[in-house]
């Protein structure tokens, strides 16, 4: 998928995720994310055996920024969005991420 000039959301896991059920709801709450914000979407796989799940946001050559960690609790997809939909909310107030700043109309405009 091409990188949009928003940015992009990561979705970081391990290749040994006892749980997919947890991986699919971080997964499709933050694809949903995306496309409404219309920034890119990836699922980055390690194969180090870890529990959580991190959902980062990157724009070009910024360092990336964690908006999201599933320890485990949450496997509600709408709470996850929730939480994902506040995380950008906020950080588009933040100077540095001026992208956001012009699509925080639409990430109120989905609550």
């Amino acid at each position: 998928m091409l990188e949009s000039s928003n940015g992009k959301l990561l979705v970081y896991a391990s290749r040994f995720m006892p749980d997919r059920k947890r991986l699919e709801s971080v997964s499709v709450a933050t694809e949903k994310m995306a496309r409404l914000l219309k920034l890119s979407f990836e699922i980055v796989t390690f194969r180090e055996k870890i529990t959580p799940i991190y959902v980062y946001y990157k724009n070009g050559d910024e360092e990336s920024i964690p908006i999201y960690c599933d320890k485990g609790g949450k496997t509600n997809m709408q709470e996850i969005y929730t939480a994902l939909r506040n995380m950008m909310f906020v950080l588009s107030f933040h100077p540095k991420h001026s992208a956001l700043k012009q699509i925080r109309n639409g990430i109120m405009r989905f609550s």
